[in-house]
């Protein structure tokens, strides 16, 4: 099985879209029993809350369902128990890489280099377009199971 963790700054916006997505895309797929997915954040803000409301009325609007999740935050422990870390931005992998003490396993990446892509998904908390946001996310996440399936 391989686990993924989705991983953004308050873990409310981007994070609980990508595992939203990557969940409703790998079940399309037919691939439910071979992945595990989550999503954590590395700030302690938002610890608890629920999925942003922008995020939840574009996943609806997208016809994608959400996940029920309440902000958490990445534990060292975290870095042992998952396959690949994705970070939505490049300050979310400094935070990423500080919080596991570095990458030693390599497990730690951008979520759009799964997109042909060196941007950043911008953050919907403060740009308030999760549009674009979906959009990134979207493109981000059927890239990474493009990836991980070819592993398979």
């Amino acid at each position: 099985m391989i686990k993924v963790l989705f991983i953004c700054h308050g873990n409310i916006c981007r994070s609980t879209m990508a595992e939203s997505i990557m969940t409703y895309l790998i079940k399309q797929a037919g691939v439910e029993k071979d992945f595990y997915v989550n999503s954590a954040a590395t700030s302690r803000e938002e610890i608890g809350n629920p999925p942003h409301y922008g995020t939840v009325r574009k996943l609806k609007q997208e016809g994608i369902p959400v996940i029920p999740h309440r902000a958490v935050q990445m534990t060292l422990n975290d870095y042992d128990e998952y396959d690949f870390l994705i970070g939505m931005d490049e300050a979310n992998i400094r935070n990423m890489q500080r919080m596991s003490g570095g990458d030693p396993d390599e497990k730690i990446y951008k979520l759009m280099t799964f997109a042909g892509s060196c941007s950043d998904v911008a953050d919907p908390w403060y740009t308030g377009d999760f549009d674009a946001t979906y959009t990134d996310v979207r493109a981000g996440c059927e890239g990474l199971l493009k990836t991980l399936m070819e592993q398979m």
